[in-house]
């Protein structure tokens, strides 16, 4: 019989462990330390190492790990270790809207970003969200009016947007054609 994967409320304690410096779990330091200058692609003995990793190994490196290590494990099979990467002090705006405009991305994800303020302010990650197709229909009708008028004509076009938003692209543009 396989172990069912730890939910969020039995990871609690290790990521108040983590935060404190106190869980005891040692991370080889190229995953965690940014590195001085981009690397052209990380190479395939990280997502290796990252592979053979326990759940709570890949919960630490997602709160403390390097870039390489972050856009790793956006890809795990595991949503909580995904979700952890959001919470990395260390994740940039362009990694969010590269997450946002990713349409293998994960709709939990995608409404977990919809809710963080600071990155909202962000045009780019306004425009992933109302455009990936995964994106909670809630999150993204919330996005269609902030939307410039060129992005509002073609989001109206498109046929890889969920209709109610296209729909709701069309209704904007000609409320604003009609002022």
């Amino acid at each position: 019989m396989p172990e069912e994967p730890p939910t969020e409320a039995d990871l609690a304690p290790l990521v108040s462990a983590i935060e404190a410096g106190e869980d005891g779990i040692a991370l080889p330091p190229e995953l965690v330390e940014e590195p001085e200058a981009p690397a052209p692609a990380p190479p395939r003995s990280l997502y290796g190492q990252i592979l053979g990793m326990t759940i709570p190994e890949k919960v630490k490196l997602a709160l403390r790990g390097n870039r390489d290590a972050r856009m790793i494990l956006m890809r795990d099979s595991n949503q909580l270790v995904r979700r952890f990467v959001l919470l990395n002090p260390r994740i940039s705006d362009t990694e969010v809207v590269a997450i946002t405009h990713n349409k293998s991305a994960d709709d939990e994800l995608l409404r977990v970003i919809g809710e963080r303020r600071e990155w909202m302010q962000n045009y780019q990650v306004r425009l992933g969200l109302a455009t990936n197709p995964k994106t909670p229909l809630a999150v993204a009708l919330k996005q269609v009016p902030t939307l410039g008028e060129r992005d509002l004509r073609q989001i109206a076009k498109s046929k890889n947007v969920p209709h109610a938003v296209a729909t709701q692209a069309r209704r904007l543009m000609s409320a604003r054609a009609s002022k």
